[in-house]
């Protein structure tokens, strides 16, 4: 982009630097929230909970397979693409 474009489009810099700053932030989320030792430690969290009577047996299963399912894509490595998917 020329001269003349970087000054027509200086006035949206800010939004374009917000963008960016939005983006970064999301792949890190994603990257927390895919993170195989946080995923595990959740696991674990969740067997205590069952074995405290805390929470019921459905319960326990539909959480550990929602937690299952991210162990697999973080291990897989999909997460981190910054548009809200997986590859």
């Amino acid at each position: 982009m020329g001269l003349i474009g970087e000054v027509l489009l200086l006035p949206f810099a800010p939004v374009r630097g917000s963008a960016w700053v939005i983006r970064q932030v999301l792949n890190e989320a994603e990257r927390l929230y895919y993170d195989p030792a946080a995923v595990r430690a959740e696991l674990a969290q969740l067997e205590e909970r069952l074995e405290a009577g805390e929470i019921d047996e459905e319960e326990f299963d539909r959480q550990e397979d929602e937690l299952l399912e991210r162990l697999e894509i973080g291990l897989r490595g999909g997460a981190g693409t910054g548009d809200g998917t997986t590859r």
